[in-house]
């Protein structure tokens, strides 16, 4: 596959190294195997990408081996796509393939499952192995996931400087007359203009109390003098996302949102000074309701206040681990990766989210894209 950006792709020794490491976890728990459905973990341990339906096709890892299982009319076209070497084995249309697995796993042996599996093979998988046969996968998958290699970090810096410019462009644009639907449109046509995985992921345009909507209000809205201005946007390098919100307006004097958008910035640059290797993830949290509790707002989730956790994990899914949430005991280490995003809320009003991301390095945090400069500068 054509591949044109400066920042080279997960290499096939990277996964290598991954399934080796799969492997050591399954010896150690004493597990036949590991199936992987067709989630992200089984493009992040095997290369293969592949959609949901009802059809299952997934891999079977073993200590020894490792079994792609694949309707049998699928056969060629996963020839086709990038995956590590590995045995494809086939199931017809009447046949069953939770026994297949089964088969593959040995009779007496237990296997961890993908936590993204869909219901309804789980209860096929139960059927042939009985629940007792069968494992939780996540917390191995996610141990390995949320640490993040050079490669990944790469490919995610990468990612977020260009929604970065995206970003820049989309500030360029803006003018009260504007539709929402044609920021939107423009910021998927430059993302793919770019070179992203498909455009933008996703894109949430909102102008004036829609702002106050976390994440954004139905039907179009445009754009009038004095609104408050929101933009959250990401793309897909190589499958791994950026995702960057920006809140601002055109024009200063409004001294209300100047002075709830400084205590956002600081709000935002706490939750970074608290990201020190070792801190539970839940710190990180309570610092940015520090700062809100400090100036009047919330506590906890009321508003106006910040309504949600200040920051979510990023990688191969634009929400997974390490989650920076209340209660999180988990301790930041290097490779871990997440989002900065205490927004504030004024209902019937306007919104504030600023997001950057951090991931933490061998010495401590670093920004993958700096922060805002002010209610009227967002870059």
């Amino acid at each position: 596959m054509s591949w044109s950006h400066p920042v080279p792709r997960i290499s096939e020794d990277e996964r290598q190294v991954r399934l080796s490491r799969l492997r050591q976890a399954l010896e150690a728990e004493g597990l036949a195997g590991m199936l992987l459905g067709p989630t992200d973990s089984l493009r992040y341990f095997a290369g293969l990408v592949w959609h949901q339906s009802e059809r299952f096709l997934g891999a079977l890892v073993t200590p020894s081996a490792l079994y792609y299982i694949v309707p049998g009319f699928e056969r060629s076209r996963v020839e086709t796509l990038p995956h590590l070497p590995g045995e494809i084995v086939v199931w017809e249309e009447e046949e069953n393939s939770a026994a297949l697995v089964r088969r593959l796993a040995g009779q007496d042996g237990k296997i961890a499952l993908d936590d993204g599996l869909p219901l309804f093979f789980y209860h096929a998988l139960v059927r042939e192995f009985g629940a007792e046969g069968l494992a939780d996968a996540g917390r191995l998958i996610h141990g390995q996931r949320r640490i993040k290699s050079p490669a990944e970090i790469a490919l995610i810096q990468y990612a977020m400087n260009l929604t970065l410019d995206v970003h820049k462009q989309a500030h360029a644009l803006m003018r009260p007359g504007i539709k929402a639907s044609e920021v939107v449109d423009f910021i998927d046509r430059q993302h793919r203009k770019a070179g992203a995985d498909g455009g933008s992921t996703f894109c949430i345009v909102s102008f004036g109390t829609a702002t106050s909507l976390p994440h954004g209000a139905d039907g179009d809205q445009v754009l009038a003098a004095g609104d408050v201005i929101l933009v959250d946007t990401g793309c897909q390098i190589d499958g791994y996302h950026s995702d960057l919100t920006r809140t601002y307006m055109l024009e200063g004097g409004n001294g209300e949102f100047d002075a709830a958008w400084a205590i956002e910035r600081e709000a935002q640059q706490a939750v970074f000074d608290a990201a020190r290797l070792g801190a539970p993830c839940s710190s990180l949290d309570d610092a940015a309701r520090a700062v809100l509790a400090k100036h009047g707002l919330g506590p906890d989730y009321r508003l106006p206040g910040l309504p949600h956790r200040a920051g979510h994990g990023l990688g191969l899914q634009i929400h997974e681990e390490p989650y920076i949430v209340r209660g999180n005991a988990t301790p930041l280490a290097a490779g871990m990766c997440f989002s900065n995003e205490p927004m504030i809320v004024f209902s019937g009003k306007f919104g504030i989210r600023l997001e950057d991301h951090i991931y933490m390095a061998a010495d401590g945090p670093r920004w993958f894209t700096d922060p805002a400069k002010g209610s009227t500068k967002p870059f």
